[in-house]
């Protein structure tokens, strides 16, 4: 999984960009089809924090989230949380797709 951290309008702090990094390996480790993921910081008039999280996967798969904060650390921790969901319900709603066979027309003996 390749991870990509971006800023706008602000200086990277070792501290934040291995905060993101972090979050993201640990929160998307589950799913093994991620290629992808870039996440982009940004400040706005100094008391919007926007972190944004774009994650493609095999299967073309897309997911992205955008959380707006006073706080960035916690902008970067929703909007994983946010992307996670999201993967979660295109995995199950993919794994759940199976239809089980009941009693059609044919089975009944109406023709």
């Amino acid at each position: 999984m390749n991870i990509h951290v971006t800023c706008r309008h602000m200086e990277m702090s070792p501290a934040l960009r291995d905060h993101a990094i972090s979050r993201v390996q640990e929160s998307l480790d589950e799913f093994p089809r991620v290629e992808d993921v870039h996440v982009i910081l940004d400040v706005q008039r100094k008391i919007n924090h926007t972190a944004e999280v774009v994650v493609k996967a095999k299967n073309h798969a897309h997911a992205e989230a955008t959380e707006t904060t006073s706080d960035m650390y916690a902008s970067i921790d929703e909007a994983v949380d946010k992307v996670h969901r999201q993967l979660r319900k295109l995995r199950d709603k993919v794994q759940d797709h199976k239809h089980t066979r009941g009693l059609g027309e044919h089975e009944a003996g109406v023709a």
